[in-house]
C-alpha cells in the first residue's frame, strides 16, 4: 500500500473525430513527461473530441485505442485512464479505460448520458459503478455529466479518490468547478476532474479548469492553459481528516435503484 500517489492531469486540445492524431499527439506529450508518477488521466473521449457521430469511427478503434493505452501504461509504468467511443454487442457506449502497467484494466460506462447534446439517443448508457483498487488507494471513475447528480458518487462504497474525465463546455464552466469541490467535500475524498480546451468540430469551446480538490475542498493544482499538471495525493491526509471529522457517519441512509 501507497501513502502517496503521484497524478499526472493531461490538459489538451482535441483533434476532431481523428484517433490517429489523438494518438499521435498524447504520444509526444506523453513522451515528453519526464518525472515518475503512478496515474496519467486523459479528458473524455481523447479520440475524437465529445462526438454524437460515433459511427463515423471505425467501430475496431476501441480495441486499437486500448492497445494504445497499454503500450503506453507499460512504457510510463503508469495507469493510463480516458474514456473513448466504444462499440460493443452492436451498440455504442462512452467507455472509460482504466488500464494499469501490467496490461490489465477496468472499464465504466457513463451513466448520465448528455440529453442535452442527444449523447442519450446515440450511446448506451451504463448501469453499475467501478471502484478501482490501484497501489492502495480505491478509486471510483465517472465522467462529465456524472458530475451534476450527487447520489451517483456518494461515498457508501469507501472508495479514496473520485476521478471525473470531461468535455466541459466553457458557458457553464463555474458549476464545473463548483461541483468539483462538492463532491470532495461532501464525499471526503479526493476529487479530481480532467477537462480539455480548444475548440470541437461542432463549435463549443472548452476553457480546461482541471483540478485536483482534496478531502476538505481545498485546491492543489488548476489550470485554464494547454498543460499536464502534477501533484500527489495522500493517504494520510484521507485518513486524518476521516478520523478528526466523521462527516461520512452521519450520511443518510438509501438504496440506489437503476
Amino acid at each position: 500500500m501507497n501513502e502517496t500517489l503521484n497524478i499526472a492531469l493531461v490538459q489538451t486540445h482535441l483533434h476532431w473525430e481523428n484517433p490517429v492524431a489523438n494518438k499521435q499527439m498524447l504520444q509526444e506529450k506523453l513522451d515528453a513527461l519526464t518525472t515518475q508518477v503512478d496515474i496519467i488521466i486523459l479528458p473524455e473521449m481523447f479520440t475524437t473530441g465529445f462526438t454524437m457521430n460515433p459511427d463515423h469511427v471505425d467501430k475496431k478503434e476501441g480495441n486499437g485505442t486500448i492497445n494504445w493505452m497499454q503500450k503506453q501504461a507499460k512504457n510510463k509504468d503508469a495507469a493510463i485512464v480516458g474514456s473513448i467511443v466504444y462499440c460493443a454487442n452492436q451498440a455504442y457506449y462512452n467507455r472509460l479505460f482504466f488500464v494499469k502497467p501490467d496490461g490489465t484494466f477496468d472499464h465504466y460506462d457513463k451513466r448520465h448520458t448528455f440529453t442535452l447534446a442527444g449523447e442519450h439517443k446515440v450511446y448506451k448508457a451504463g448501469n453499475a459503478r467501478t471502484v478501482i483498487n490501484f497501489k492502495g488507494f480505491r478509486i471510483l471513475p465517472l465522467i462529465c455529466y456524472d458530475l451534476r447528480f450527487p447520489v451517483w458518487s456518494r461515498n457508501d462504497i469507501n472508495y479514496d479518490v473520485l476521478l471525473y474525465v470531461a468535455n466541459w463546455p466553457k458557458p457553464r464552466i463555474s458549476a464545473w468547478e463548483t461541483l468539483l469541490k462538492a463532491r470532495a467535500i461532501e464525499n471526503m475524498a479526493y476529487c479530481i476532474g480532467v477537462n480539455r480546451v480548444g475548440l470541437d468540430g461542432s463549435g463549443y469551446e472548452y476553457p480546461g479548469h482541471s483540478a485536483i480538490y482534496d478531502v476538505l475542498g481545498e485546491p492543489l493544482v488548476f489550470s485554464e492553459k494547454e498543460t499536464i499538471l502534477e501533484s500527489q495525493l495522500s493517504m494520510s491526509h484521507i485518513l486524518e481528516q476521516r478520523k478528526k471529522l466523521k462527516f461520512l457517519n452521519d450520511r443518510d441512509g438509501f438504496t440506489l435503484e437503476y
